[in-house]
């Protein structure tokens, strides 16, 4: 299987065997991957095994590009199912390719990344996070800064619509907003969330 055209024909090419772990969630790579054949299992290790899979791709197909579309570190882990022929192509090369397209494509490109990225995230966190710990990354994700430098989260949803979003009951967010409440990281009850220790909800998010 041949890469596709623009990107260079000499790179890298190399051999893993099932089980190799090809990629690590939170790791940022000089390269990006390309898969020529074989499988490769996406998801969350703990120790050598993949405990929690969120899918697969079947080569050939491009091994978490959206993170270096994004220049972020990647969100999964990847480990090889079958034995998968890969091609490495320096991050340097990969963006150069990427700035010689149009505009649009490239503002399509970002755009796709970015909500690709987006629901990877929320994939992983209600995996691999409990509620307060998803409720807090929630928050400051969504967090908008004042004109005196505050963090606070407008309520423009329904409670029970970000509930869904982070996979729990209304109930429980509600009982976890309290009790985020009961220990100072946040305040208000309204249409207004203030974040008043980002550092500590930061600490529980684990981010």
């Amino acid at each position: 299987m041949l890469l596709p055209e623009f990107l260079d024909s000499n790179a890298e090419r190399r051999k893993a065997a099932a089980g190799a772990v090809l990629l690590k969630r939170g790791s940022t790579s000089t390269a990006v991957m390309y898969v020529e054949s074989g499988r490769v299992a996406l998801g969350l290790l703990e120790g050598e095994l993949l405990s929690h899979q969120l899918g697969e791709i079947q080569g050939p197909f491009w091994l978490e590009a959206t993170a270096a579309v994004l220049g972020l570190p990647s969100v999964v882990d990847a480990v090889a199912e079958t034995d998968v022929v890969l091609r490495r192509i320096p991050l340097a090369r990969f963006r150069q390719s990427l700035a010689a397209m149009p505009v649009a494509a490239r503002t399509v490109l970002q755009d796709v990344a970015t909500a690709h990225r987006r629901q990877t995230e929320l994939a992983v966190s209600r995996l691999a996070k409990d509620a307060e710990a998803r409720c807090a990354e929630w928050l400051l994700r969504h967090a908008q800064t004042g004109e005196k430098g505050e963090l606070a989260v407008p309520l423009e949803q329904r409670k029970r619509l970000i509930a869904a979003q982070l996979g729990i009951a209304p109930e429980t967010l509600s009982r976890v907003l309290r009790h985020l409440r009961e220990r100072s990281l946040i305040s208000g009850t309204g249409r207004v969330l203030n974040l008043l220790d980002p550092g500590g909800l930061r600490v529980l998010a684990g981010v």
